[in-house]
């Protein structure tokens, strides 16, 4: 079970992530994605929330990841997260767009 919420910047990440929180997502279950790498790890660490990793990822795809373009990699990690590939692909778009998204994932 997941849920995809698209925003703007840090302050809408954050309403997003306490109505995760609310709704009975711990901050282990909700992730966020930037397509600027240093941005997304920035937000990640001052909004206290889950990064993907081997765990959601696995092994294969974690190390894969290394080789993959930004857009490449990025789908790969929402679909690491329960999305389908037509769902990682649409997601992708709105970071391409400089949009930030956000996942709340049981399924991880």
């Amino acid at each position: 079970m997941e849920h995809v919420k698209v925003v703007e910047n840090g302050v809408e990440a954050r309403r997003e992530i306490d109505q995760f929180i609310m709704q009975g997502f711990t901050k282990d279950e909700i992730y966020l994605l930037a397509h600027d790498k240093g941005r997304s790890e920035d937000l990640t660490d001052s909004l206290d929330i889950g990064d993907i990793g081997v765990s959601e990822q696995g092994v294969l795809d974690a190390v894969a990841n290394v080789f993959r373009t930004r857009g490449d990699e990025l789908r790969s990690k929402l679909e690491s997260l329960g999305l389908s590939k037509a769902e990682a692909e649409r997601y992708e778009e709105e970071l391409d767009q400089g949009r930030v998204v956000v996942v709340a994932s049981k399924s991880a």
